[in-house]
């Protein structure tokens, strides 16, 4: 049982809907469980929805039963959460409401208050304001925005403009459930703290690196909201970005958010812009037909009310990095629906052998050595070897072997990255989050490339449900004469 330290009132605005109840709602479930939430600690949800708060906690745990793990339910811990539970309304068009959401916080005015906005971006502005306007916010008061934060750069700071009006930026937490995944932050561990890779990790050692995020979901339920984002805003300017700073950062002074954050805005600004003349070479966009996944028939992404779109549900790039560490290593992103499985892993592709002593006493083809960071379904960081093959052949024959890195599991359960997430907030570790100015130099490079598929000089192409993507984005890395890891 983790020591209970952890005091605070946790805001949850817009606490009804999806994101709060699948993720966010099973995540202070098992904080409070394992004892990282004081039982004194209050989750107060926001919601527009008018119902009594015994009613608000019939709701929470129905839908805690439904999302968590079976083993992870119980009646005796699910008492102690009630406890914490409570529901206030709040119409965010007139602003009613807030004065109930006052007289409960100034109950404990001295407290840690957390404001999840899980909300649309077009209401963090008004929120901010409404809580500056009523007095809710301290200098122990932090705010969490999920993203997407604005369609283009400068959608992106209006938002941050208005929440940088009523808070300070060391109050602002920009999220990112991609970074609080152990094995993500595990690529730190990995890279600085092994002498053994010190070295490997560059331009003299290293071919190319693969980042691959494939979902076999489509976009049915949040039709609207992605047809609005399509991959490139949705997933690659800020999960795989963030992914692709990780891996190619150089090593921060220290472990302080600000150190790391600074090592990652460096790379963001030292991406090679991808010219509208660059354009079709080293970018491919796409949208899913229907096809078959999970073993069923499932229809394309045109095939419900609306017959044309523009939006992609499938992107792949080529991207560079102009500093002396990455100099002609392409970095090779995807992300993509509807895909054959679900899938998001980091390849780092080893240059080959200059010399081979195997392949003329025995005709034994070596394989270029990998390591590979698997981030879902399954966590885990092979690297993949050759070895010999046991036995008492005449000639030495060889396999690829998996090196598994992955550290011993000691806890019972795996954590989910939101409780990571919401427990450094709870601590204000910031070093998870994005600061303002990695979100505006994501959005400085990802902003032309967007432009250039608006004004359609990279045709759309297609791919059928259930398979690994158009194509187009196959022969985009075979034209530099190298394959994505799952051919």
């Amino acid at each position: 049982m983790a020591r209970k330290n952890n005091l605070c009132d946790f805001i949850l605005f817009g606490g009804h809907g999806d994101l709060a109840f699948r993720k966010l709602m099973p995540a202070l479930f098992h904080l409070s469980k394992d004892g990282y939430l004081e039982d004194e600690s209050r989750i107060i949800t926001i919601s527009r929805r008018s119902i009594s708060n015994q009613e608000h906690k019939t709701l929470v745990k129905e839908r805690l039963i439904e999302f968590l793990p079976k083993d992870s339910f119980t009646e005796k811990d699910y008492e102690i959460f009630s406890k914490k539970l409570l529901l206030i309304t709040v119409d965010f068009s007139t602003n009613e409401g807030y004065e109930k959401l006052q007289e409960v916080l100034n109950e404990f005015e001295d407290r840690e208050r957390i404001n999840y906005l899980s909300t649309s971006p077009a209401f963090f502005g008004g929120i901010c304001q409404a809580l500056s306007k009523w007095d809710l916010i301290t200098e122990k008061t932090r705010v969490v925005l999920e993203k997407p934060l604005g369609r283009d750069l400068k959608s992106s700071q209006e938002i941050n403009k208005k929440v940088l009006s009523f808070f300070k930026e060391d109050q602002i937490y920009r999220i990112d459930h991609y970074l609080g995944k152990d094995t993500v932050q595990n690529i730190m561990a990995l890279r600085f703290s092994n002498r053994l890779f010190v070295h490997l990790w560059s331009s003299n050692h290293i071919d190319h690196v693969q980042i691959t995020v494939a979902e076999n979901v489509g976009a049915e339920g949040r039709w609207d909201y992605y047809n609005d984002y399509g991959a490139m805003r949705d997933m690659i300017q800020n999960h795989l970005m963030q992914l692709l700073c990780l891996i190619a950062m150089e090593p921060p002074c220290s472990l302080d958010a600000n150190d790391i954050r600074d090592e990652k805005v460096k790379i963001l600004k030292t991406l090679r812009p991808i010219t509208t003349t660059a354009l079709a070479n080293s970018t491919v966009r796409a949208q899913y037909t229907a096809g078959s996944s999970i073993g069923e028939s499932v229809p394309g992404y045109l095939d419900g009310e609306v017959t044309q779109s523009n939006t992609e549900t499938f992107a792949a790039m080529r991207v560079d990095i102009d500093n002396w560490r990455w100099n002609g290593v392409p970095f090779y992103i995807r992300s993509g629906k509807r895909m054959q499985k679900r899938n998001s892993e980091i390849v780092i592709q080893f240059k080959p052998m200059p010399h081979s002593i195997f392949e003329k006493s025995n005709g034994a083809s070596i394989v270029d050595n990998k390591l590979v960071i698997k981030l879902q379904p399954e966590e885990s960081i092979e690297l993949r070897l050759m070895n010999k093959i046991p036995g008492l052949s005449e000639n030495m024959k060889l396999q690829e072997v998996n090196l598994e890195l992955n550290a011993p599991q000691t806890q019972k359960r795996k954590s989910d990255a939101y409780e990571r997430l919401i427990l450094d907030v709870i601590r204000a570790n910031a070093t998870l989050f994005m600061r303002l100015d990695e979100v505006e130099a994501a959005w400085k490079w990802a902003d032309p490339i967007i432009e250039g598929w608006e004004n359609n000089l990279v045709p759309m192409k297609k791919y059928t449900a259930g398979t690994d993507g158009p194509t187009a984005a196959v022969q985009m890395i075979a034209q530099d004469g190298r394959s994505w890891n799952d051919e």
